[in-house]
């Protein structure tokens, strides 16, 4: 799965329609330039990619009155709202060589979903993980300990280590979310995570890039 992709569908459907650089600069308000491959280039790129896909529909703007060059704006299709859910629900569930960035844009997005479905996705990530443990310590862990593996047996430590810390977060996750918390499709005005057009962003990094104007 590719983070940026769940990335740049999300913030184009929060907009309604955005052009790259509204996109760029909302991610890197998210500060999505630090934890994932959300880099202009990449961002750029998958705009026209997914608007070939028909997942994003192109509209060409006129100039500002500023003065300022035509841009093109993106809104989501249908099957890009698609596409987007399943990416949000699968990123929710998956552990099997998950990078950290799939899952902190899921959980970005996660209130695109009906609070019930959350849940349970959530509680099933919690099994999946229970399975993974399972299956390093029946099949990978020496009964003594990894460490009768010399020093490569921290590497079952690690992943032992991690499964937990992750299991524990997710299940503090899911009483949060079961308390109440936070703001779910279908229950009123969603927590709005975008900037307006022209917006100052605080953590845009300033870098130029050919996109911008595009």
């Amino acid at each position: 799965m590719s983070a940026i992709r769940l990335l740049v569908l999300g913030a184009v459907r929060q907009h309604g329609r955005a052009h790259g650089y509204q996109v760029r600069n909302d991610l890197e308000y998210w500060g999505a330039h630090e934890w994932s491959n959300a880099k202009p280039g990449s961002i750029y790129h998958a705009l026209k990619q997914m608007a070939k896909q028909g997942l994003l529909h192109e509209h060409e703007t006129a100039p500002s009155t500023a003065g300022g060059p035509p841009r093109t704006e993106y809104e989501i299709t249908d099957k890009g709202v698609e596409e987007y859910l399943a990416l949000v629900r699968e990123a929710l569930t998956s552990t099997h060589n998950q990078k950290p960035d799939m899952l902190s844009a899921a959980v970005g997005f996660m209130v695109d979903l009906p609070r019930g479905e959350v849940v349970a996705l959530l509680k099933q990530r919690i099994q999946n993980m229970e399975d993974w443990r399972t299956s390093v310590t029946d099949y990978y862990t020496p009964e003594d300990g990894p460490e009768q593996l010399g020093h490569i047996g921290e590497i079952m430590n690690l992943w032992l280590h991690s499964a937990d810390a992750g299991a524990a977060w997710t299940r503090q996750l899911v009483e949060r979310v079961e308390r109440g918390a936070y703001t779910f499709a279908g229950e009123g005005e969603p927590f709005v995570a975008v900037l307006a057009d022209g917006e100052e962003n605080p953590f845009a990094t300033g870098e130029r890039h050919a996109g911008d104007d595009a």
